[in-house]
């Protein structure tokens, strides 16, 4: 079983509004709410490929009754830690083309409750092979927080997938015990290096021989349409998809990381991890909902994923 850790989760808004106007009542008829955040959109891929998932993390208040209240109606299971605060929405405006985004920052949590947290996911352990990271640190917890649960994953041998970025992602990279999957996209990369990253199989391969990614199984760099760069052990792959008609890309990177956990889990062949893995990401974005996938198209788009060893 994987276990999708979401530390900050939502219910995400869609507002579609055709003629949004400032400073003026805007009324809507078609309102989309959605368990949200990062490791809610991973465990439901997960769920949709057929794999086992357990969904974990810090949720309060009515809105974490929602959250809870969503994912069973989808049969996923959940194990969160419960707080006294409220947990957040996140508002998108989907307005002549455009997208204008409001985000609750979410709660403000303890060193006692992230401490709490972390003793939870360590019981959780026992029952899963894979973890799963996600998204964004909830304020209060230190920068260091996803190390400490790529520690206690390794303390138990269970590989750890860790998809975030900014200063959480350096932390998880500058300790010695590192995790078995990371996902940045290029942006992500640049930000963590400092530095303007070309996305070009020379720059790429010669960035990932930073001290930082050394002792990191996988290095999945997602480039959206143009798929993905990636190292392996000492091996570099060049990953290309299908040109597509894109509906909502949002969540596509998410979906990515479902694919490479249940491949994983499955104990796939390189190729057919990184197939599944942009097959599934491809999926998300042609679909209008966040986090979902048509599981009836994965063959026909997963012959069409090409993965090129690079010398």
């Amino acid at each position: 079983m994987i276990l999708a850790v979401t530390m900050n989760p939502s219910v995400d808004i869609s507002y579609p509004i055709q003629d949004f106007k400032l400073d003026a009542v805007n009324r809507v008829e078609n309102v989309r709410k959605t368990a949200g955040g990062k490791g809610l959109n991973v465990a439901r891929v997960v769920k949709q490929m057929g794999e086992a998932v357990l969904a974990t993390g810090v949720i309060g208040g009515t809105i974490g009754d929602y959250i809870i209240q969503e994912l069973t109606k989808s049969d996923i299971r959940n194990h969160f830690y419960k707080i006294n605060q409220e947990s957040r929405n996140c508002i998108a405006i989907l307005h002549d083309g455009k997208q204008t985004e409001i985000l609750e920052s979410g709660p403000i949590l303890s060193a006692e409750e992230g401490a709490a947290f972390l003793e939870k996911y360590r019981e959780l352990l026992s029952e899963v092979s894979l973890v799963t990271i996600s998204g964004s640190l909830p304020k209060g917890l230190e920068s260091g927080f996803y190390r400490q649960m790529v520690e206690i994953g390794r303390e138990k041998g269970i590989p750890v997938i860790v998809d975030t970025s900014g200063e959480s992602l350096r932390q998880v990279l500058r300790h010695k015990v590192k995790p078995f999957v990371i996902k940045p996209n290029i942006a992500e990369l640049s930000l963590l290096l400092g530095i303007e990253v070309e996305q070009s199989i020379s720059i790429l391969k010669k960035v990932l021989t930073n001290e930082w990614f050394h002792g990191v199984e996988w290095v999945v760099i997602s480039m959206g349409g143009d798929g993905a760069f990636v190292k392996h052990g000492k091996d570099y792959y060049r990953v290309t998809v299908p040109l597509i008609d894109v509906v909502n890309p949002v969540g596509s990177g998410d979906a990515t990381v479902a694919g490479l956990a249940v491949a994983l889990n499955r104990k796939q062949s390189v190729p057919d991890v990184l197939k599944t893995a942009m097959t599934t990401g491809l999926l998300n974005t042609m679909q209008a909902r966040t986090g979902y996938i048509d599981r009836a198209k994965f063959g026909q788009f997963f012959e069409l994923v090409e993965v090129m060893k690079i010398d």
